[in-house]
């Protein structure tokens, strides 16, 4: 379970965990904006949303180009759910175009796969394969890699 931690105006900036957000409201670097009910950690709610206390100055968020790709950024962007068969707890990542085949390793050629569909699919494309993509690969903004949705 993770914390979405926001800037002091409301923008999220990434997520931590528990123990984390925890040590963060200890230090008093933040407060509590949203919490899971009743529940409590000793003196504190448990957080789902942390607010921070200061502005933080974020320029990389603001910085030229294009994300960086990864492979868990890959996994990240298509919320673990393999792109062939729609399931979630994809564990692998497939290039839609093999790279024997010419394609690249990039962001529009990526998608989050379970490794048996993977196996599956082979080194053919998705239509020799029969197997379509049930969404095609985008590159993500960086919101969309850091909160967690």
């Amino acid at each position: 379970m993770s914390v979405i931690v926001l800037n002091a105006s409301y923008e999220p900036l990434h997520t931590v965990s528990i123990q984390h957000a925890i040590r963060m409201l200890v230090r008093e670097v933040a407060v509590v904006e949203e919490s899971h009910g009743e529940r409590t950690i000793g003196p504190f709610p448990v957080p789902r949303v942390l607010r921070l206390v200061r502005y933080v100055v974020t320029h990389w968020r603001y910085a030229a180009g294009r994300m960086k790709y990864s492979k868990h950024g890959v996994l990240r962007r298509d919320k673990f759910r393999c792109a062939y068969c729609g399931l979630e707890n994809a564990d692998t990542m497939d290039h839609v175009q093999p790279r024997s085949r010419g394609g690249r390793t990039e962001w529009l050629n990526a998608v989050a796969a379970h490794a048996s569909c993977n196996e599956r699919k082979g080194n053919r494309t998705p239509s020799e394969a029969n197997m379509p993509l049930l969404w095609q690969p985008w590159v993500p903004t960086r919101a969309e890699l850091v909160i967690d949705t």
